[in-house]
């Protein structure tokens, strides 16, 4: 599966020609493969775009994001039909019961909160064993909230006693940034299956068309959280957008050996979407080390 990120960050055209995204500027042309790309980040707003592209771009289920005046992701082109039997998918999600949906979301939260203990650890932080209480307390459906328990402790000590996710700031952009590239991974893996993304199993907002992408991508925040504390200091630009948009090549340790990234998040859902449909149990759900 490809990973391949392309940025577009300068005014230019783009159109599809036998299999290839072709980039044309004012006096250079170049041609990319579409059988490489995962995604294409649009970082400009003057970019003239073919209409026969889009629809190879679905086709081949390539993410297109676009980004607004202040370079965050705000759009994302994703196609109609993802799956040949997207209306039998339609069905199963309409039928998964509120107990499995509670067993999975627990499962889920109790993956992110060890990821970020995981995290906190390797900086050698002892709010970690605090992390590491919390998960073991979280209950079906988590009840009694212990993922904004565990929030409260980690961005803080993490980033900061003084750090809060509502301030206006370069980690914040850097947080925001990265969560939309996660977010559209996520929202492309679930439409190729078949499924609805507006149709969450704890994220119900009538306001939100990606609930399940948003239930989904919560165990792989802590990846973001990591490249951000390690890399965004006073500034966010173009190198550390570069640095998130290509996270998805980043090797993980999942089940029996290692995987880029995105193959573990695409591994990942399945997983979850196996569980919710009773082909296995939700403790069968695999977890990943970020090493």
């Amino acid at each position: 599966m490809a990973f391949r990120t392309v940025f577009i960050e300068s005014p230019c055209h783009l159109s599809y020609r036998s299999g290839y995204l072709v980039v044309r500027r004012e006096d250079t042309l170049a041609k990319v493969h579409l059988s490489e790309i995962s995604s294409i980040v649009l970082q400009t707003m003057q970019v003239n775009i073919s209409a026969y592209l889009m629809s190879e771009l679905s086709k081949g289920k390539i993410s297109l994001i676009v980004s607004d005046e202040k370079h965050n992701p705000i759009g994302q082109l994703l196609p109609i039909y993802g799956s040949h039997n997207v209306s039998k998918r339609i069905v199963e999600q309409q039928a998964w019961g509120e107990s499995i949906k509670k067993r999975v979301w627990q499962r889920i939260v109790r993956e992110k909160i060890r990821q970020q203990a995981a995290l906190l650890s390797r900086r050698e932080l002892p709010e970690a064993a605090l992390l590491l209480s919390a998960m073991r307390e979280v209950r079906s459906g988590d009840t009694t909230n212990r993922e904004a328990h565990a929030a409260r402790i980690y961005f803080k000590a993490l980033f900061g006693s003084d750090f809060s996710r509502d301030q206006m700031s370069p980690v914040n952009a850097a947080l925001n940034y990265g969560y939309s590239i996660l977010l559209s991974t996520v929202n492309r893996e679930i439409v190729s299956r078949g499924f609805l993304t507006q149709c969450g199993i704890c994220h119900r907002s009538e306001f939100n068309q990606f609930n399940l992408a948003c239930d989904f991508m919560e165990p792989f925040r802590p990846v973001v959280d990591r490249l951000v504390g390690d890399w965004v200091g006073n500034e966010f630009g173009s190198d550390e957008r570069h640095l998130l948009g290509d996270m998805m090549n980043n090797t993980m340790e999942y089940r029996d050996g290692e995987y880029k990234l995105g193959s573990v998040i695409s591994r990942y859902i399945q997983d979850c979407l196996n569980a919710l449909n009773k082909q296995i149990l939700p403790d069968d759900i695999a977890g990943y080390t970020n090493p």
